[in-house]
């Protein structure tokens, strides 16, 4: 049989938690038996929702759909801060939130929304001197990133279930949500870390068409 996905096919697979995205590539290059395969826009490894894989001529479309904007919703908990600013690392802070009013949020997410300076996190895979910055950051030495501009084109928040704070953010390329949750809690002055964290859509593509990577591996298998 032929084998399409050697030719070229697009996938959206809705990535596991505490998978990486190269731990996707390598499952489904092994499944698939393909030699040209990549992702387009890492997740985190505990960030789930969408990923889009391409494979054989398609792997040329992947720094295209890189460029597109995305969608993501989540949660940020305020009052505590961890150096990976999300829960790869431990608590490192931990504040009294109890005096944030409503209106102190909203001030605060307003102050997002266009065009921004973002520091990535040091716990990142952006390469610092030939090596990946969380490399660095895990041996304790000292990364220092460059600010970049992107775009914050909406951020939504729920407040009913303080210190959680659900949102749903439209953004740029580039933009880091484990930054954004760490900015927002220092803005408050009693800190924030990312507490989960679902990538919903790139561009056009839906996480509603996505199928979840256990699925398309046993769907593959029924169909070989």
């Amino acid at each position: 049989m032929e084998n399409t996905y050697e030719e070229g096919r697009l996938l959206l697979i809705n990535k596991p938690v505490d998978w990486t995205s190269f731990d996707v590539v390598k499952k489904l290059r092994f499944t698939l038996k393909v030699k040209k395969i990549g992702h387009a826009g890492t997740l985190d490894p505990l960030a789930t929702g969408l990923l889009i894989i391409g494979t054989g001529k398609f792997t040329k479309k992947l720094n295209e759909l890189q460029g597109l904007d995305k969608s993501y919703e989540g949660t940020i908990e305020i009052g505590k801060t961890t150096p990976s600013y999300d829960l790869e690392t431990e608590f490192d802070s931990e504040a009294d939130w109890s005096h944030i009013t409503q209106k102190d949020l909203e001030e605060v997410r307003e102050t997002f929304l266009g065009e921004i300076s973002q520091v990535p996190p040091a716990h990142s895979a952006i390469k610092v001197d030939g090596e990946r910055a969380y490399k660095k950051a895990r041996k304790n030495k000292a990364v220092k990133l460059e600010p970049r501009l992107l775009t914050i084109h909406d951020f939504l928040i729920e407040t009913e279930d303080l210190p959680n704070i659900r949102f749903k953010v439209a953004c740029s390329k580039g933009t880091y949500i484990r930054s954004l949750a760490h900015d927002f809690g220092q803005k408050l002055g009693v800190g924030g870390y990312l507490k989960n964290l679902v990538r919903t859509s790139v561009g056009e593509y839906q996480l509603s068409d996505a199928v979840d990577l256990d699925e398309f591996i046993r769907q593959h298998h029924e169909s070989s």
